[in-house]
């Protein structure tokens, strides 16, 4: 987990209606997001919801993904055609998977 800055999160991102609902996680997603809301709790010296942790998750997620396509130019220049084949074939083996559960 990223350790949050003095000042990051300090209010929450938005405000809406909250309904309760009960979901299965695994310990270490629990564990990740007990920390987290514990460190927003820390900085806003107020009780956070796990509501806010995992918008504080997200967030987090978000800006790991904004990265540019050119990024990867040239990653795969030395691959050789076995792994690009199994590279494939597992990519096409996943899409049959999801394809089936819609």
């Amino acid at each position: 987990m990223a350790k949050l800055k003095s000042g990051d999160f300090t209010e929450p991102v938005f405000k809406e209606k909250m309904t309760s609902r009960t979901i299965k996680i695994s310990e270490g997603n629990y564990k990740r997001l007990l920390n987290i809301a514990a460190e927003l709790q820390k900085q806003r010296e107020e009780r956070v919801s796990f509501d806010d942790a995992l918008q504080v998750m997200e967030a987090e997620n978000m800006d790991k993904k904004k990265k540019k396509l050119s990024d990867l130019a040239g990653r795969w220049a030395d691959m050789s055609d076995e792994e690009a084949g199994a590279i494939l074939k597992e990519i096409y083996g996943e899409r049959r998977v999801i394809s089936r559960r819609l």
